[in-house]
């Protein structure tokens, strides 16, 4: 019995289903797999788009007790769906187990990620994506619990942490 551990998966997204299909009728149930998300709300010719992202585009995280044993990547290694496991796996557990915990700690009620996920700092720009400020590059100069203070242009303004997403620009 081999030890616990995260893979990283490049994936078709258009075969997603059958991925997990396979997976499931070659290694059971007792598979996770974890794609962290984001739901964007977007101004588009003054239309209002909702769109969901997977954070890491065509990668996911796919946990299973016998990953660190080759042949079990091999039995996988043609599965519809599966573009490649991604190298070095093996090796980067903690980092993987770090990262997949903090996505998970900093999703709301629906599964997506929040702004907490970010580590904000002041003096930095970042670029909504989302609310009526849609792709402006701000300045945080204050952060507060609930609050942030930020430059956007010229202009000194408060908002609420949790009523708009935003990236690091």
């Amino acid at each position: 019995m081999g030890i616990e551990m995260w893979t990283i998966i490049k994936f078709d997204k258009k075969n997603l289903s059958l991925l997990k299909k396979e997976f499931k009728e070659k290694l059971g149930s007792n598979f996770k797999i974890y794609i962290p998300k984001l739901f964007l709300h977007k101004y588009k010719n003054n239309k209002l788009i909702k769109k969901e992202f997977n954070l890491l585009g065509d990668y996911l995280f796919c946990y299973h007790k016998d990953f660190i044993n080759p042949s079990t990547l091999n039995k996988l290694q043609f599965c519809r769906g599966l573009k490649y496991f991604l190298s070095g796996f093996i090796k980067s557990q903690q980092e993987i187990e770090t990262f997949v915990e903090k996505c998970k700690g900093s999703e709301d009620k629906e599964g997506y990620l929040c702004n907490s996920f970010y580590q904000l700092k002041i003096n930095s720009n970042y670029k909504f994506v989302t609310g009526p400020f849609t792709e402006k590059i701000f300045k945080i100069i204050n952060l507060q619990k609930n609050k942030i203070d930020i430059f956007m242009g010229n202009v000194k303004i408060s908002i609420k942490k949790k009523e708009f997403l935003f990236n690091p620009a």
